[in-house]
């Protein structure tokens, strides 16, 4: 048997670390494209290349101002605790600089910049979301990191903050927050009466919860390496990793649950953000916490983040598309106070201590009160800071060029009117997806619960065909419905000597009562649903067989099951023959 000696064992625990480290940066890094994807597939398409550039502009612009003055002042030297010294070592003594800690620091800084980005889409001027990410990443966030990871005055007294609930999140989500209240909300959120008060809030529903749902997978990913790149051993990786699962799938779970109960149906969107909630809650004190701790703190989360989406809603009046206020700045600060509760002196690496060296641990570990009042001395210290330094900026960017777009520019989309960009889908068409069951499509044909289905009164049935002696008689029937039965309708049609069929991919509106349906805890208003026409002529089938069937197949009881239009046709004339009326009719072609 081989023994190691346990220098060499240290020197390869060390190097194997110190990788780690910097896979983990990789890892940060590689969470922009979750924040891109989450932010594009939870807002209206017309907007994704903005949000894409915006995204890629939060690093790029991030990474020219932290090697300018952003790193220096976050981890130089420090000066009487409040910033590190300026300096520009990067380029005066590059073979003595720390490039992993550069690096490192640098992806946590661009994702404070980047949390900002979702609570004011759709609207704010690109050319201002540059400069205010750009003073993010130069000023507010490297000054406050100092105090906490960089030896400034917080971090002396004991303020334990492991990967960023508050030096990122809550700094993030505090920004947000002030932003989304200066900019305003989108044109339509907010329903107003003649007397300015308003009335309704109206849901705006994401164009691709799969891109949403995506997003999240890859920040989950991601938090693997955001909360654990730091850790100095196996152990302490392992428990770290332990609660950044935990937390954020008991928060799914409870926030499933409370979504279920409050709306009839578990909201799919909100459920994606209560992983994400979960996070950012835990990553404060994924390294001094444990299983059990992690599943309360996530749960808390789960139920925080509807809250906080309800709360902008209703009585702020704050549009946050996209739920960063309530995900980044509510469990930011919640994680952040969760380490004053929950830290334990069981976790591996535990190193909690005040200024004198003696161990701290949380209120329900017998710690009592000091951690807990020293995590709400550095969570009040920092938002102050946060908000201030943002309130600021942004009032000078709307004084000289401007936060929001015009309302013609908003209405267009930013893709066509910041970047001439016509779409982000261009080419792309969204067809509607068919269900089919051992090769044949599936038809509800009305096995409708009857609590759930709308009472329909029998109507009389159609009259059979009066034919003219002189001629045939010749019918348009045109059939509106949900895009989905197509196929099902098509099978029919074919079922009973339909030879032509065209269709059309139509809007349509409609004013009717029927059960609610809800985004993000808000009443959709139904208004210019995708809908399937198809225009059928016939002659040689009745029309009554052709208005049961297409009746029969699309019936669920549900709202929006269409309508069938009949009507009237003079004639009919075949280009390719010039043979007319019943005659021109007979061919089986599309026309």
């Amino acid at each position: 048997m081989i023994y190691m000696d346990s220098t060499i064992l240290e020197a390869v625990t060390t190097e194997t670390f110190a990788v780690w480290f910097l896979i983990g940066a990789a890892l940060v890094f590689f969470m922009q494209a979750g924040f891109a994807m989450v932010e594009a597939g939870f807002t209206r398409a017309k907007n994704t290349g903005n949000i894409i550039m915006k995204n890629l502009m939060d690093f790029c612009i991030g990474t020219v101002v932290f090697v300018i003055i952003g790193f220096s002042l976050l981890m130089g030297e420090d000066l009487v605790g409040l910033i590190g010294k300026p300096g520009f070592d990067i380029f005066t003594s590059y073979e003595n600089f720390d490039f992993s800690t550069f690096v490192f620091n640098l992806v946590f800084c661009a994702t404070t910049a980047t949390i900002v980005s979702g609570a004011m889409a759709e609207r704010t001027k690109f050319l201002s979301y540059c400069i205010y990410s750009g003073v993010i990443s130069a000023l507010i966030y490297p000054i406050e990191a100092h105090w906490i990871w960089g030896g400034g005055w917080l971090s002396q007294l004991g303020f334990h903050d492991f990967a960023g609930s508050c030096a990122i999140h809550m700094v993030g989500g505090i920004s947000a927050l002030i932003g989304a209240k200066l900019l305003g909300p989108r044109i339509g959120k907010f329903k107003k009466d003649e007397k300015g008060k308003v009335v309704k809030v109206n849901a705006f529903p994401g164009h691709s919860v799969a891109l949403g749902a995506l997003g999240v997978f890859i920040l989950w990913f991601g938090w693997y390496g955001f909360n654990g790149a730091a850790c100095k051993s196996i152990p302490q990786l392992g428990s770290v990793f332990l609660t950044t699962t935990v937390a954020p799938a008991v928060a799914t779970v409870v926030c499933m649950i409370f979504t279920w109960i409050k709306y009839g149906k578990p909201d799919v969107s909100m459920c994606l953000n209560a992983s994400l909630a979960g996070l950012v809650a835990i990553t404060a004190p994924c390294d001094v916490t444990d299983a059990l701790g992690a599943a309360i703190i996530g749960a808390v989360a789960g139920v925080l983040v509807v809250f906080g989406v309800w709360l902008l809603d209703h009585k702020l009046r704050i549009d946050d598309p996209v739920g960063a206020v309530a995900v980044h700045c509510m469990n930011g600060i919640w994680g952040t106070i969760a380490v004053g509760l929950f830290a334990t002196d069981t976790a591996p690496g535990y190193a909690i201590a005040d200024a004198s060296g003696e161990t701290m641990t949380g209120l329900f570990y017998g710690g009592g009160f000091k951690l807990l009042g020293i995590q709400l001395t550095g969570f009040a210290t920092v938002a102050l800071w946060t908000a201030v330094t943002i309130t600021v900026t942004f009032l000078i960017i709307k004084k000289v060029v401007g936060l929001r777009v015009s309302r013609e520019e908003e209405i267009e989309g930013l893709d066509a009117t910041e970047h001439g960009l016509p779409s982000a889908y261009a080419g792309f068409a969204m067809l509607p997806e068919y269900i089919d069951e051992d090769d044949a499509p599936v038809a509800v044909t009305g096995d409708v619960p009857v609590a759930e289905a709308v009472e329909v009164k029998e109507m009389p049935k159609v009259a059979a065909d009066v034919r003219p002696a002189s001629g045939e008689k010749i019918t348009k029937v045109e059939v509106v419905c949900k895009e989905a039965e197509l196929e099902s309708l098509k099978n029919a049609m074919v079922g009973i000597g339909i030879t032509g069929m065209t269709v059309t991919h139509v809007l349509g509106c409609g004013v009717q009562k029927g059960k609610p349906e809800y985004y993000r805890g808000v009443e959709v208003e139904a208004s210019l649903l995708p809908k399937i026409q198809v225009d059928i002529v016939v002659c040689k089938v009745p029309v009554a067989q052709v208005v049961e069937t297409a009746k029969k197949v699309l019936y669920t009881g549900h709202i929006g099951d269409g309508k069938i239009f009949v009507y009237d046709v003079e004639n009919v004339v075949k280009v390719r023959t010039g043979e007319e009326g019943y005659d021109a009719l007979q061919d089986i072609e599309q026309f």
